[in-house]
């Protein structure tokens, strides 16, 4: 029986708090006896989350499990400015876990109590660079959807919870039950720790000009074509020097990073929602060859397509 005590907070976001728990507890219906989980917070007392909702809490913290298998602390406005008893119990607490783990700017909270301090962490992409400054001795990686450093694990924004806490029930009572429940919550088994917490769209602003917007949506839409910047210029009626310049300028990237980005993000979707063999998948998403496909996923992923492929692609299900 693994012990989960979720903390909580005013201001606390709900989704970081709901969503793993929603994990923990389809386990728990799995697999009777593989997890017990409960919520404190400070006084015991229920709390307000940041959208107006009240959560009650099992315990107070005084009275919660002292030393639970796994420690969530959960992200949210309350964060901002912490009750300094919160950080206390955290600092005694934290090291008497086995695993602890943050839900979006719960890593705050935790490089607050000194325990991020030489690892590497992520949170919501927009408090990265907060995190950063704020903790220099915390290595901040903007991009993954969760960190895993030792027995800690940091995740981004809201429903990147769920996706670290289908990963920690995988890694405790294996692939099938992380597939049930995925099933269950009608989302992907899980997507890869490394997956960006943005698609090349998002992560890239939106031109302001209509004919940069085009040229960014013929991208997605094709990336096997001619993407090189003579055929994006003219789809744009402009001298590649001016396009070039103009779409760094309005996307903050360069026309060949953002093609770099959508080729890998398809080819990956293809990899993990298809049979198609490496080879077509590379003629596809405009790799033109399989070698040069996985240099890309070498280089961006530290893994090959067919690497990536055995680890995130969800196992054939045996009742269809």
């Amino acid at each position: 029986m693994r012990t989960v005590l979720v903390v909580l907070f005013d201001g606390v976001q709900s989704l970081d708090v709901t969503g793993p728990l929603e994990v923990f507890a389809g386990a728990e219906q799995h697999t009777p006896g593989t997890y017990r989980v409960s919520t404190a917070s400070l006084d015991g007392t229920p709390v307000r989350t940041s959208s107006g909702l009240t959560l009650v809490p099992d315990h107070s913290l005084a009275a919660a499990p002292a030393a639970p298998h796994t420690l969530l602390v959960p992200g949210g406005q309350g964060t901002r400015t912490p009750a300094p008893e919160i950080l206390d119990w955290l600092r005694e607490h934290g090291p008497r876990a086995e695993r602890l783990v943050s839900v979006c700017t719960g890593a705050i909270l935790l490089a607050e109590a000194g325990f991020l301090d030489g690892r590497r962490a992520t949170t919501h992409w927009a408090y990265c660079d907060t995190l950063a400054r704020h903790h220099p001795a915390v290595e901040v990686d903007p991009d993954p959807i969760y960190v895993r450093d030792g027995h800690i694990a940091t995740s981004a924004g809201v429903t990147a919870g769920i996706d670290l806490a289908l990963a920690l029930v995988e890694e405790d009572i294996g692939r099938e039950a992380a597939l049930t429940i995925a099933r269950h919550l009608v989302v992907f088994l899980r997507r890869p720790g490394n997956q960006a917490q943005f698609s090349a769209q998002l992560a890239a602003q939106t031109a302001q000009r209509e004919p940069l917007r085009e040229v960014q949506q013929w991208i997605t839409e094709h990336p096997g074509d001619d993407l090189s910047v003579e055929h994006l210029a003219a789809r744009a009626r402009l001298s590649p020097r001016h396009f070039a310049r103009a779409f760094r300028t309005e996307t903050g990237t360069t026309p060949g990073r953002y093609v770099d980005r959508v080729r890998l993000e398809h080819a990956r979707r293809l990899l993990e929602d298809t049979s198609d063999g490496v080879e077509e998948i590379s003629r596809t998403c405009g790799y033109g060859t399989a070698e040069a496909m996985r240099r890309a996923f070498v280089k961006a992923l530290a893994t090959s397509p067919a690497e990536y492929r055995r680890r995130f692609r969800p196992a054939a299900d045996p009742t269809r």
